[in-house]
């Protein structure tokens, strides 16, 4: 036995992007923990990657070499293949398709299964702006409401360190599962209440955090925005808006409480399903605490009203005054880096009046043919489809034709994978270099691989590099380095790197983003507002320009309801979204939490395997009765895998992938209406 540890940095689609170390035993990792590189981390990691790294690099489910499909699609009955036949049959069959229908019938169908900046989208990006394929416009799935709603209101800016939380008077957690998906966010605010701290939460779903919270509101899936604008209100009423802030500060001041008037206290409470006490309370602590730290979460933005709810809770500070000296919004994140994406991924190689699709709309446009040119090649990377987007059952369609060549690239396979033609094999983030920003924290990191590619498989950079040999793109920027791709994502030159280049990032030492002063970001200290206007805009001009004329100020209007109960979809403890989905923790399907009254109204007992339905989908899930979730709705984690189900569908099948949020054309994964039945 010869044990080495070496350092590296979590990859997965987290806020927290720790620094862990790994511990490696004659080529095989046998043991994660988190590491001091970063110091906002601090040697904490969550439990499931602490758990489950060493069968997520080495277990059987993992892909190793080039397959070909040797069956019908999704019979996941597939033959090895050399790397070479690989590439020649897609270059073939992708070359058939463009000599009939154009480069456009091509689409990359990616997300963010890695977010190394590198295994995210570089080589791969170059290599689809040259071929000409179709462009896809991702941030609809996850992200896009909530970064365009804070740049809306701030501008392309960060808010506040979540170091903050630690010496908060008061945290604020709104729709963030902190516990499960941002575990050092709530190692702050712990350390915040053990000083004497208030700790109030806002969501439907009494999580972990929420147990641990001094006021717990379980308000109805999306009222968000009614309730922040009757605390707005009560806080006008109540005679505490810095004044002198807004005249100088902010935007759109008078058409916000036009709209915040109409939702007094009562109103609120009756809409969102709380007692009309608690808005007082949550108003009353807000006014006072000293210093204020609000933590919105991703699942504010799942719902209609999402971008609303978001500009409508972050407005809240700006009418107090409260930005800076302590105070802050733990939000845009991303915005801290210096990032070059443009010179990074090349769209300048693509073809002028490239098409752009939604990511949502991929899996009708599969299944119904409905493009000129229609969709005859995809590559499905860094995503499990399948198993993520709404409206599952469609995309399942979609992927199972057989006129549409498939290509996938992955660690493992997936129900996704099992679709494809061609399935090339990614290597782990253990196996290769990368360079790694944050949307949760101000921290640049790099790491470098800690063991070889297994098998034959092979880093994104390197697969995408040599399908651009295979296509004959010679120009220089398909044959960069990593080292190169590192030092074209982020601005060597920029003062925040502190004359080093990102390639050259010390490996056990993250490099904090700081301001020239050399102080932590900070909105209102040393950061301001990006706006058009350059103030805080309650109401923007811009979002109304991108995203039409009902984007300029918050709204949110009821929805008449198809069936009776609201269905929400947490993160899991065990999953980060659909990744180690297919470990052994996570291959039970996971239950429907449901409040007893429901299940007495509808004569269903604990344990009892329930249908869950709409007219999209149908579920077959455990049964597990709680006050957890409030009466006329019920929950179960995302991300289980298609094998968890006995109907082979999970509760993405039931989603809508129709129904947009109010900006970003984001996905309504809250906002799903449901019902329930025995089995």
């Amino acid at each position: 036995m010869s044990l080495e540890e070496r350092a590296s940095v979590c990859t997965f689609d987290c806020p927290d992007t720790c620094s862990i170390t790994v511990t490696i035993d004659d080529g095989r990792v046998t043991k994660v923990r988190g590491s001091h590189a970063l110091p906002f981390t601090a040697g904490v990691i969550c439990t499931k990657v602490a758990r489950d790294m060493e069968a997520f690099v080495h277990g059987p489910q993992r892909l190793l070499y080039p397959l070909r499909r040797s069956g019908p699609k999704g019979s996941a009955q597939f033959e090895r293949i050399s790397w070479q036949a690989a590439l020649d049959e897609i270059h073939d069959r992708v070359g058939e398709v463009i000599g009939r229908w154009g480069p456009q019938a091509v689409l990359p169908l990616n997300y963010a299964g890695p977010h190394g900046l590198l295994a995210g989208d570089s080589m791969s990006l170059r290599f689809f702006h040259r071929l000409g394929a179709s462009q896809l416009y991702r941030r609809a799935l996850c992200g896009g409401v909530r970064s365009e709603a804070w740049a809306g209101t701030y501008g392309a800016v960060p808010g506040c360190p979540p170091d903050f939380t630690e010496h908060a008077n008061l945290n604020v957690v709104w729709g963030n599962n902190a516990t499960v998906s941002n575990v050092h966010l709530v190692r702050g605010i712990r350390r915040a209440k053990r000083r004497g701290g208030k700790l109030a939460v806002i969501d439907p779903l009494r999580t972990k955090i929420a147990e641990q919270a001094d006021l717990h509101l379980q308000i109805l899936p999306g009222t968000d925005t009614p309730l922040a604008w009757s605390v707005a209100a009560e806080l006008e009423r109540a005679g505490k808006f810095d004044n002198e802030f807004i005249a100088a500060n902010v935007l759109g001041l008078d058409e916000f409480m036009a709209r915040a008037r109409e939702w007094p206290v009562a109103r609120a409470a009756s809409v969102c399903g709380v007692p009309e006490d608690q808005i007082r309370v949550l108003a009353e602590w807000i006014a006072e605490a000293d210093p204020l730290v609000m933590a919105p979460g991703n699942g504010l933005e799942r719902g209609r009203h999402g971008g609303g709810a978001i500009r409508a809770i972050v407005a809240l500070p700006a009418l107090l005054g409260k930005l800076g000296r302590g105070h802050g919004i733990v939000l845009g994140a991303s915005n801290a880096f210096p990032k070059t994406l443009a010179k990074l991924q090349r769209p300048d190689l693509a073809p002028a009046g490239t098409r752009t699709l939604n990511i949502l709309d991929i899996g009708r446009h599969l299944a119904e043919d409905d493009l000129d040119p229609p969709l005859r090649a995809v590559f499905i990377y860094n995503h499990n489809p399948i198993v993520v987007h709404p409206d599952q059952n469609r995309m399942r369609r979609g992927l199972a034709r057989e006129d549409v060549f498939t290509v996938g690239i992955d660690v493992a396979m997936t129900e996704s994978l099992a679709h494809c033609d061609v399935v090339l094999p990614a290597a782990t983030h253990f196996e290769y270099a990368d360079l790694y920003s944050s949307y949760g924290h101000h921290w640049l990191q790099r790491a470098e691989p800690v063991i070889a590619p297994l098998g034959g498989s092979l880093p994104n950079t390197e697969i995408f590099r040599r399908l651009a040999a295979r296509f004959g793109f010679d120009e220089p920027c398909f044959r960069a380095s990593d080292a190169e791709l590192m030092d074209d994502a982020v601005d060597p030159e920029d003062a925040r790197l502190g004359g080093v280049r990102p390639s050259r990032i010390p490996v056990d030492r993250a490099v904090q983003m700081r301001s020239a002063d050399s102080k932590p970001l900070v909105l209102f200290e040393n950061v301001f507002p990006a706006t058009p206007s350059g103030k805080i805009e309650l109401k923007s001009e811009a979002l109304a320009t991108r995203w039409g004329s009902q984007a300029l100020l918050p709204e949110w209007r009821e929805r008449d309801a198809d069936y009776p109960l609201r269905l929400i979809s947490p993160a899991s403890d065990k999953r980060i979204s659909s990744t180690l989905g297919g470990l052994p923790g996570s291959r039970r399907a996971p239950p429907l939490l449901m409040h007893p009254e429901d299940a007495a109204r509808r004569r269903l007992a604990p344990g009892n395997e329930v249908k869950v339905w709409n007219e999209r989908g149908e579920v077959i899930l455990p049964l597990k009765l709680t006050d957890a979730v409030p009466p006329g709705v019920v929950a179960s984690e995302k991300g289980a895998w298609l094998a968890t189900s006995r109907t082979g569908q999970t509760i993405s099948a039931l989603v809508s992938a129709d129904m947009r949020a109010d900006v970003a054309e984001g996905a309504c994964f809250n906002d799903t209406r449901v019902e329930v039945a025995a089995v």
